[in-house]
C-alpha cells in the first residue's frame, strides 16, 4: 500500500546523484561487500525507496556499472578510433592513467568480480560479459591495424590485445601500491617507446 501511494509522488531525490553514490560504495566495496545500508546511506535514501527507484541491489548494480561504463569508460571508444594501434594503445595507457587517480581509484568491473564470491553469482557473468565485450572490441582493431601494416614484426591480434590489458592492469595495480600520477605517466611512455610499431 505504502508503496502504490508514494508511486504516483515525485520522487524526493535525484536518482542521477543516488546512482553516482551508490558507484562509489561499489568501487570501493565490490558488490559482495557493499551492504544494503552502506548503499542507502550513502544514497541518502530509505530501502523501499531504493527498491522503488531501482530494484533489487543486483539491478541496482548492474545500472551502476551502465554508469561506470558510460562516464569512466568513454575513452575506451575514443581509443578504438585512433589512425594507428600505437594511437590505441597510448589513449587507453593515458584514460586509465586519469581514471585510477580520480576521485574514485580503482576498477569496478575487476573489484566486483574479485569479491563477488558465489562463483555462479549473476554480476560476476555480467562484469565477465562486458569485458568480454570490450576485449573483443580491442582484438578487432588489433587485426586491423595489423592488416593495415601498423605493426614492425609479426604479432597476434589476441597476444597484442593481451599485452595492452597486462599494461593496464599492472598500472592499476601500481596505482593501488600508491605510485603517483607522474609515475605511472613514466610507465606509460616507456610502455609506448617499446610497442611494437608506428
Amino acid at each position: 500500500m505504502e508503496q502504490v501511494a508514494q508511486r504516483g509522488r515525485p520522487r524526493e531525490f535525484d536518482t542521477d546523484e543516488a546512482l553516482a553514490s551508490a558507484l562509489r560504495v561499489f568501487w570501493t566495496k565490490g558488490y559482495d561487500g557493499a551492504s544494503l545500508t552502506d548503499l542507502t546511506e550513502a544514497m541518502g535514501i530509505t530501502r523501499p525507496s531504493l527498491y522503488a527507484a531501482f530494484g533489487n541491489k543486483e539491478a541496482l548494480f548492474k545500472r551502476a556499472l551502465d554508469l561506470y561504463q558510460e562516464e569512466k569508460l568513454a575513452y575506451v571508444e575514443s581509443a578504438l578510433a585512433a589512425p594507428t594501434a600505437r594511437g590505441v594503445a597510448e589513449r587507453m595507457l593515458a584514460g586509465t592513467i586519469e581514471n585510477i587517480t580520480s576521485e574514485c581509484p580503482g576498477c569496478l568491473g575487476v573489484i566486483a568480480t574479485v569479491s563477488c564470491s558465489n562463483q555462479d553469482s549473476p554480476i560476476r557473468d555480467d562484469v565477465h560479459a562486458r569485458v568480454q565485450s570490450a576485449r573483443c572490441a580491442v582484438i578487432e582493431r588489433m587485426q586491423r591495424a595489423i592488416d593495415e601494416g601498423d605493426f614492425a614484426i609479426p604479432v597476434e591480434a589476441e597476444a597484442m590485445t593481451r599485452y595492452l590489458l597486462a599494461l593496464l592492469q599492472g598500472i592499476s595495480v601500481q596505482a593501488g601500491s600508491g605510485a603517483s600520477r607522474d609515475e605511472l605517466k613514466r610507465v606509460a611512455e616507456a610502455a609506448l617507446a617499446i610497442w611494437p610499431g608506428r
